[in-house]
C-alpha cells in the first residue's frame, strides 16, 4: 500500500470514527466549511463540476455557474457528513429523514413478485435513501460498489453499507450480473447508481443534448428477469429531510433486438435522470467527466475514492 493510499484510508476511517460522534450542528458547520474551502481552491473537481453544470443549465454565465458549484460542493459535503453519521442514527431518525413521492411504483412492483430495479443518478444522498428502504420499508436490497484502492478502503465502504442493511457486490469480477439476476428472480430489490458508465461498454444516450454513455445493466436486468425498472431522483430542500421521487416504470419495448431494447430503455432512464437533475442541479455530485466529448480516450476508470460513490452493473 502506498503512502497516499494509507493516507486516504486513514482519512475516511477518521470520518466514520470521528464525525459521527460530533454534535449535529458542529458536523453541519464542518461540512460547510470544508465545502467552501474546496470551492475557493478551484481545484479540478470544482472546475469539472462547473463544466458539467454548464450543460445542465444552458446559458448560465460564469457568476451563475460559480454559485451552482458552491452550492454543489455544499450539497456534496452534506452527503459525506450524513454518510459518516448514518451508522450512529437511530431507526427513527433514518425513517424521518427521507420523504419519497410516488412510492407506490416501488411497493406495487415488489408486491408483483417479479423483483424491482431502482436506478439512480448521483443526486443528494443515495446511502440515506437506501438506509430508509431497509429501515422504514423493511426491504433488503442488493447493490454493487466500485472496487476501490486500497483494498482496506473498499472493505470500509462494504462494511458501512452492509451495516445499513445492504448486500454489496464488487463491480468488477464478472459475477455481479448473475447474482443480481438471481435476486430479482426471487422477487428481490436491486438498487444501482447508473448515470455514469464504469465499464467502457455502456449505452450511448443523449443527455442534456449531448452524447454520453450510461450502464446497460439496469435495462438488461429488467429484460432478463421481468423485473420492474424504476428511475429514482433525489434532492435536498431547506429542511433537514431529503426529498425524492420514484418515477413511472421504464417498459421493455415490444419489438427490436436486445441491443435496440437496451438502447431505448437506457435513454428513458437518462431522460428521467435529466428531469431530476435539471430541477435540482446543485444536488448532482458529478465531479468527473461524463459526456463523450469530454472524455480522454486513453482515460481509465480508476477514480479517487468518494468521488464516484457507486458503480452499476
Amino acid at each position: 500500500m502506498s503512502a497516499r493510499e494509507r493516507f486516504t484510508d486513514a482519512l475516511y476511517g477518521a470520518g466514520w470514527g470521528t464525525v459521527k460522534k460530533l454534535p449535529e450542528p458542529v458536523a453541519v458547520r464542518l461540512g460547510r466549511t470544508i465545502a467552501d474551502a474546496a470551492w475557493k481552491r478551484r481545484g479540478k473537481g470544482v472546475l469539472r463540476l462547473e463544466s458539467n453544470y454548464a450543460r445542465v443549465v444552458p446559458g448560465a454565465g460564469p457568476e451563475r455557474l460559480a454559485e451552482l458549484s458552491r452550492a454543489g460542493m455544499r450539497s456534496y459535503l452534506r452527503y459525506w457528513m450524513e454518510s459518516f453519521r448514518l451508522p450512529a442514527w437511530s431507526p427513527e431518525r433514518i425513517a424521518d429523514s427521507f420523504t419519497p413521492k410516488d412510492l407506490h411504483h416501488l411497493t406495487e412492483g415488489m408486491a408483483a413478485g417479479k423483483g424491482v430495479v431502482l436506478a439512480l443518478p448521483h443526486l443528494a444522498n443515495w446511502d440515506l435513501a437506501g438506509a430508509w428502504v431497509t429501515t422504514k420499508l423493511g426491504i433488503p436490497f442488493t447493490t454493487v460498489a466500485e472496487r476501490l484502492k486500497p483494498e482496506t478502503l473498499y472493505d470500509r465502504f462494504v462494511a458501512y453499507r452492509e451495516g445499513l442493511g445492504m448486500e454489496v457486490l464488487p463491480h468488477s469480477g464478472g459475477s455481479a450480473f448473475g447474482t443480481l439476476a438471481r435476486r430479482l428472480r426471487d422477487g428481490g430489490l436491486v438498487c444501482l447508481v447508473a448515470d455514469r458508465d464504469l465499464s467502457a461498454s455502456g449505452v450511448e444516450v443523449s443527455f442534456f443534448g449531448h452524447a454520453a454513455r450510461m450502464p446497460a445493466g439496469p435495462a438488461l436486468l429488467a429484460q432478463h428477469t421481468g423485473a420492474r425498472l424504476l428511475p429514482v431522483t433525489l434532492w435536498y430542500d431547506e429542511s433537514p429531510v431529503m426529498q425524492g421521487r420514484v418515477h413511472p416504470p421504464v417498459e421493455v419495448p415490444e419489438s427490436g433486438t436486445r441491443a435496440e431494447k437496451t438502447s431505448v430503455m437506457t435513454q428513458a432512464l437518462a431522460d428521467a435522470f435529466a428531469t431530476g437533475i435539471a430541477e435540482h442541479p446543485e444536488d448532482w455530485h458529478m465531479l468527473q467527466r461524463l459526456w463523450t466529448e469530454d472524455l480522454d480516450p486513453t482515460h481509465t476508470t480508476a477514480h479517487a475514492p468518494g468521488q464516484d460513490r457507486e458503480g452499476a452493473a
